[in-house]
């Protein structure tokens, strides 16, 4: 094994790992800085390769933090896929534990996801549209298996899931309230106002 920069001998990781690692790496960097503060160097520093590899998965800076969003919302969806089987009100609550457990899981992120780079970078916005619409058609499945949801369904259910959240980010910044306390709060504020039978 050739030694790091830190004298410290580097460990080799397949190009999944590999990946994944500076992945992980981008995602805790784009929650705490805006894009403009996040340099490739430093993400290549802290992973202990070189620039020259970074670049081989990720050709710019642009294509690292799509990615980023990208993986992050799609780890999201998977976590949170309902069973059908359960009545409504259960698969809702269902999710909503699904989704909180990964945003304790997965804390940076979650916060990457839903940080003023992804609003701000041209590309990675659409990459968060897309993610908010698939978990929003899910939920409209649920309420309304059988035809097309009404357009203030729609509307309503795209706002509720902003309201999550800020509620997400505001719990994970605060700490104050317990999952199942914020879980119930958010359940509450959507079946409250659908009427779903519990």
């Amino acid at each position: 094994m050739a030694p790091s920069t830190s004298g410290k001998p580097r460990s080799r990781l397949s190009t999944a790992e590999r990946r994944e690692q500076l992945l992980r790496i981008g995602a805790r960097l784009f929650a705490e800085r805006p894009y403009d503060d996040v340099w490739i160097e430093q993400v290549a520093d802290i992973a202990e390769v070189s620039r020259g590899l970074l670049y081989h998965y990720f050709p710019t800076k642009r294509d690292f933090v799509t990615e980023v969003i990208r993986s992050e919302g799609e780890r999201l969806l998977e976590m949170t896929k309902s069973d059908p089987t359960l009545p409504v009100a259960e698969q809702l609550t269902a999710g909503l534990d699904a989704y909180l457990r990964y945003v304790e899981a997965n804390e940076d992120g979650y916060r990457a996801l839903h940080s003023g780079t992804s609003i701000a970078v041209d590309g990675v916005r659409e990459v968060v549209d897309n993610n908010f619409a698939e978990q929003g058609r899910r939920i409209l499945e649920v309420l309304c298996p059988e035809g097309e949801p009404p357009e203030a369904l729609r509307v309503l259910v795209r706002g509720w899931l902003a309201f999550v959240v800020a509620v997400c980010l505001d719990w994970l910044k605060c700490r104050k309230l317990t999952r199942d306390q914020i879980r119930d709060l958010c359940a509450k504020a959507l079946l409250d106002i659908v009427d779903v039978p519990t």
